[in-house]
């Protein structure tokens, strides 16, 4: 019936396609690069429909919820930015957000029940779904529900996440079920991970939308199992949770505008980091530019905690504020000095396992979205309520920070937008916890200053400025083409680990004629799928 179920929908989106207005295409090709590659092909599935980038990006988003539930899922949060065709810039603020009988403790918790809030992918998507999307919801879902109901073969990546958890995931009854071969064992690469009871909490989605999650069945056995364990989250915090709009931040670089998000992005450190970069001298030279982009850098981060005082927030986006800091930080002369990494900031801003995945999706039509979504550290809270299948996000318990009753929770996610003129150039984000937006950064710099093409840009080694030294991407494939420094002179760490500087999946406009461009993170196992429309 399932199968009956998912050829109908396919069939009825067809139809809707081939019944719809054909609008102008200015652009030949549609384009989706995503953290996986059966969501690339989720994806390329709605363009094939006759799908925009919002479709392409909702079919995508759930099916990365089903096929990387290390990095995200339903139970997590989500932040997208987004240009239409008619060139609007928007955004959806979609983050885990705090209960409201929530009491902030001392106590700090990494997992658990303890840790779980009101979750925000599900309302995130159907907000884009309701605003911008033209195929109907079953459609976008099918690809999700299919690869839940019939299973998928985990890749080696997602394999070895999962066994990293291994001794966590144990500690619950749900994960066990869910997660692990009898109880015990994690999966391997390459066998088949079958999750019926998701995808049955999937089809109630697609069948009754927003309700379908936060209200009815589905919340009372969430609300029931948490609450049993220890959590705080209520039916009313569930049937209350909004997807917000963002306030969208903006700024300049190369001649170019940026956008990105306000919190709970940090999408204000992007644009400052970029805007200084932009009044100092431009270099291809690696070593100067590893330097360079470290100390800037080290400069921005030290503004965390004051973005969310507007009167500061407004000097962090300055592009005036930027250069008198391009000054200092030129008059200075001096080795990178200790970044202000204290025991009081949040654990998830000093992890070594960069969490989160990232898509970016654009279409014929102009249409396109940055979207990143998680549940937090590596397999969430390791939770995972039976009989619903998806792992609940960390956002209580001081993973993430100190949160107060209402609160949603903030981090280091920023999609980012480029435009030149009113006309899109590029949109990207990526995942990897506080390397999130150094990747971001890092990857404009080389687009824009260095001139590399996308993928190249994507390659090529990234930075990190962490306590006393500047931290190298240093491993296979990156020989010949890195910085070489003198470590007895200046005080570097050359880390040998693939994915540790962030995962960036990425469009760019072609510079030479109407068309997408795509690429997907070499240290990663994502894909770019492109749709051109046949004559």
């Amino acid at each position: 019936m399932k199968k009956i179920n998912l050829l109908l929908s396919l069939v009825i989106g067809i139809l809707l396609m081939a019944c719809a207005p054909k609008a102008a295409s200015p652009y030949s090709n549609s384009v989706v690069a995503a953290a996986h590659p059966l969501a690339s092909q989720a994806g390329e599935a709605m363009y094939a429909q006759g799908g925009n980038a919002f479709d392409a990006a909702i079919a995508a988003a759930f099916t990365l919820a089903v096929v990387e539930p290390s990095m995200s899922g339903i139970g997590g949060r989500l932040q997208a930015i987004y240009r239409t065709a008619s060139g609007e810039i928007a955004g959806v603020d979609a983050s885990t957000e705090v209960p409201m009988n929530y009491r902030p403790s001392e106590k700090k918790y990494r997992y658990g029940y303890e840790t779980i809030g009101i979750p925000g992918v599900v309302a995130g998507l159907l907000k884009l779904y309701k605003d911008h999307a033209s195929l109907p919801l079953s459609v976008l879902m099918a690809p999700a529900i299919q690869h839940a109901a019939e299973g998928f073969a985990l890749l080696p990546g997602e394999a070895k996440r999962q066994q990293a958890a291994l001794e966590q995931l144990r500690e619950f009854e749900g994960s066990r079920y869910h997660f692990l071969k009898s109880d015990s064992l994690a999966y391997q690469a390459g066998e088949m991970l079958v999750q019926k009871e998701l995808a049955a909490v999937l089809t109630k989605i697609a069948q009754e939308g927003k309700a379908g999650f936060y209200e009815g069945e589905i919340a009372q056995k969430m609300v029931s199992d948490i609450q049993s364990h220890g959590g705080i989250l209520t039916l009313a915090d569930l049937k209350q949770y909004e997807a917000r709009s963002s306030r969208i931040l903006s700024g300049d670089f190369q001649n170019h505008q940026l956008h990105c998000l306000y919190l709970p992005s940090f999408g204000a450190l992007t644009i400052q980091i970029l805007q200084i970069l932009d009044h100092l001298p431009k270099t291809k030279v690696e070593e100067d530019w590893a330097k360079q982009i470290g100390e800037v850098t080290e400069w921005a981060y030290s503004f965390r905690y004051k973005q969310k005082i507007e009167d500061s927030l407004q000097k962090i986006i300055s592009y005036d504020a930027a250069a008198r800091w391009a000054k200092k930080l030129q008059d200075k002369k001096e080795a990178i000095v200790t970044l202000p990494w204290t025991t009081s900031d949040p654990l998830a801003w000093t992890a070594p396992m960069g969490h989160t995945t990232h898509l970016t999706t654009a279409d014929q039509w102009g249409n396109s979205v940055a979207l990143t979504q998680t549940v937090g550290p590596n397999m969430g809270s390791k939770v995972a309520s039976k009989g619903l299948g998806f792992i609940h996000a960390v956002t209580l318990g001081g993973y993430l920070g100190k949160f107060q009753p209402g609160d949603r929770a903030s981090s280091f996610i920023s999609p980012t937008l480029v435009t030149r003129d009113g006309n899109l150039i590029a949109a990207l984000g990526a995942a990897g916890g506080s390397r999130i937006v150094t990747a971001v950064t890092q990857v404009l710099s080389r687009y824009l200053v260095q001139g590399h093409d996308l993928e190249k840009a994507l390659l090529l080694p990234r930075v990190y400025p962490y306590q006393d030294s500047l931290w190298i991407e240093n491993h296979k494939g990156l020989e010949g083409i890195n910085a070489q420094f003198d470590v007895e002179k200046t005080a570097v760490k050359y880390i040998d680990e693939p994915a540790r500087f962030g995962r960036v999946h990425a469009i760019a406009k072609h510079p030479q004629k109407a068309a997408w461009i795509g690429a997907a993170d070499p240290d990663w196992e994502g894909t770019t799928e492109y749709y051109e429309e046949e004559e």
